[in-house]
């Protein structure tokens, strides 16, 4: 699922992959690929922006199905046992057979959807523009509880423990019982939230839009520490090892104390980030608007990866090959033998 986990650190744990690459292949997907592929048994995942799904073999590149959805998209995909589930911007939940693409469940919720699937056993938790928060029991094939909080939201649910966090165009942090939906606690920031808040060791990290900052809250709700970037902050921050890294538009990637919030490393990247930063084996991909991609030791601060392609996420993929994101087209890499 996007983020890797249901806290959304943006860690891939069982990726073990690292620098230097060589390219295996690449793929043309035609429109842009905003939101990164989901991997699981040999296929790669991916939506596009006009609706384009499509399953693309691991080892060859090949694609296996393609399956034209006829709607705006704005979010990964998740895998659900053999099935995959997806939301899009006309308002629509599909669950689709991971085998050949064919929709086995579809329904409208009447408002566009740009937060990406978070599964747990059955249910699926769903942010929309018209500010309700929905978790839908995909089993039953139907809703088990929604909430209306008056602000659209576009971030994703993060999963901790029995709460389901999130933000709104408010700047509303909002802790949700993911049982009942009852709100635990809400907190304020200084601007609209866009991406995904990551969930870390009790701790909560909210990025501000047009508030340009990140703030840190507890999981019980008191607010910590806020970091001003003077620039938009729509990256979904990653969270690993006592450490929260996020992009910015100023074209800075930033890495800083989880407990304090104190700057560890800059790396500037010649381009605005919009996409989240993603943790594989210590190192930390980030994509700009320059058209390339960076990877970073997460603990030194040092470039030890570049690549002369990217735009919105950098990397997904699986134990033996990362996916390199461009703008419309996706590269499969595996370590170089030395």
């Amino acid at each position: 699922m996007y983020g890797g986990d249901p806290e959304r650190t943006q860690v891939h744990r069982s990726i073990r992959l690292r620098p230097p690459f060589r390219i295996i292949w690449s793929f043309a997907n035609q429109n842009l690929i905003e939101f990164p592929a989901v991997v699981s048994d040999g296929f790669a995942y991916i939506g596009t922006q006009l609706g384009t799904v499509r399953a693309i073999s691991m080892r060859y590149g090949t694609v296996a199905w393609r399956r034209e959805l006829h709607a705006t998209m704005a979010a990964s995909l998740a895998i659900w046992g053999d099935k995959l589930v997806v939301h899009d911007m006309n308002g629509h939940v599909r669950i689709l057979d991971r085998r050949d693409g064919r929709t086995l469940w579809n329904r409208s919720f009447g408002s566009p959807i740009e937060s990406s699937p978070v599964i747990r056993g059955n249910l699926d938790y769903v942010g929309t523009w018209d500010g309700r928060v929905i978790a839908i029991d995909l089993r039953h094939h139907r809703v088990r509880w929604s909430d209306s909080f008056g602000a659209k939201i576009t971030a994703s649910v993060s999963l901790a423990g029995s709460t389901a966090y999130l933000g709104n165009y408010a700047g509303r942090v909002l802790a949700l019982d993911a049982r009942t939906g009852r709100l635990r606690w809400s907190g304020a920031v200084n601007g609209r939230i866009y991406g995904t808040a990551p969930v870390s060791r009790g701790r909560l990290f909210v990025p501000s839009s047009d508030g340009d900052s990140v703030t840190a809250f507890s999981t019980r709700g008191a607010r910590l520490w806020s970091l001003s970037t003077g620039s938009y902050v729509y990256s979904s921050p990653a969270a690993w090892a006592g450490r929260v890294i996020f992009g910015s538009y100023n074209g800075v990637l930033y890495c800083v104390s989880a407990a304090s919030g104190r700057r560890l490393w800059t790396v500037p990247v010649g381009g605005s980030i919009s996409g989240a930063p993603v943790i594989v084996s210590g190192v930390v991909y980030a994509a700009s608007f320059g058209n390339r991609t960076v990877g970073v030791n997460v603990r030194t601060g040092r470039v030890i990866f570049r690549f002369p392609h990217g735009e919105y996420v950098p990397v997904s993929g699986n134990g033996g090959r990362l996916l390199l994101h461009g703008y419309s087209r996706i590269w499969a890499v595996e370590p170089r033998r030395r």
